[in-house]
């Protein structure tokens, strides 16, 4: 299951660090690395820091959005130090990495690293289904970038030799099903007026954020997609009704 698992790295600014959590992958046997708008990539500082893992750099996918990263991924983990507004299920390394060991058995799964400087946005976060920290002194809990990576790494290696002995997994919608599921479900409360452009406050943000909190299985947002489209079909009987 490690080889549906793949590392995120977004926007980072030293390639060394690139090339040091190839080589944390390929210890721990995880062979996908994903690199979101590179400040510089490749670079020979990331080749030389990669060591023996080279061929990790010359497969890593380059993309400019995190969307793209995880647009086919039914779990998105974020990691970071610190709390948020918008507060997601807060797991711990092992936690997760049991979670994401399991999920990873019928689909894919990324952990989100973000910037050495600032780690991940609000926005980011709000993409993810949980927020994993690592247990760190609080008074500096803040990890190098391919340190924290070779952590989580390592992780994911001893969860994996435990998650053959659970149950099958339930099938879980990807994340591109998930923003369509947004998209449809943003479009039936602005046409029932549930949200008002004058004062629209932050609703989306608060129901991305129970959905990915609640995770709806395959099967449960199939339901919930048919229920907007029979609101939808409502309201056009009315619109029809009275033109006639």
């Amino acid at each position: 299951m490690l080889e549906n698992i793949r590392i995120v790295m977004i926007n980072t600014f030293h390639p060394g660090n690139i090339g040091a959590a190839a080589r944390a992958l390929k210890n721990m046997g995880l062979g996908q690395l994903w690199l979101v708008d590179p400040v510089e990539f490749p670079h020979e500082d990331a080749e030389s820091r990669a060591a023996g893992a080279k061929d990790l750099l010359d497969q890593a996918v380059v993309v400019n959005t995190v969307e793209e990263a995880i647009a086919d991924c039914q779990l998105v983990i974020g990691t970071s130090a610190r709390q948020r507004s918008f507060d997601q299920p807060l797991m711990d390394a092992e936690q997760a990495a049991m979670m994401m060991t399991d999920e990873a058995r019928n689909g894919q799964v990324a952990i989100l690293f973000g910037r050495e400087t600032m780690g991940l946005t609000n926005e980011e976060m709000m993409l993810c289904h949980r927020h994993l920290f690592i247990d760190a002194n609080e008074d500096y809990p803040v990890l190098n970038i391919a340190q924290a990576i070779q952590l989580v790494s390592y992780e994911l290696r001893r969860a994996s030799k435990q998650a053959d002995k659970l149950p099958e997994p339930a099938p879980y919608p990807r994340q591109q099903e998930m923003t369509l599921f947004y998209e449809h479900l943003e479009k039936v409360l602005r046409r029932t007026s549930f949200i008002i452009p004058q004062h629209e406050g932050r609703v989306m943000d608060k129901l991305r954020r129970y959905f990915n909190r609640t995770r709806p299985e395959k099967a449960e947002l199939g339901m919930l997609r048919g229920i907007l489209t029979s609101v939808e079909e409502v309201l056009e009987r009315e619109v029809d009704n009275t033109k006639s």
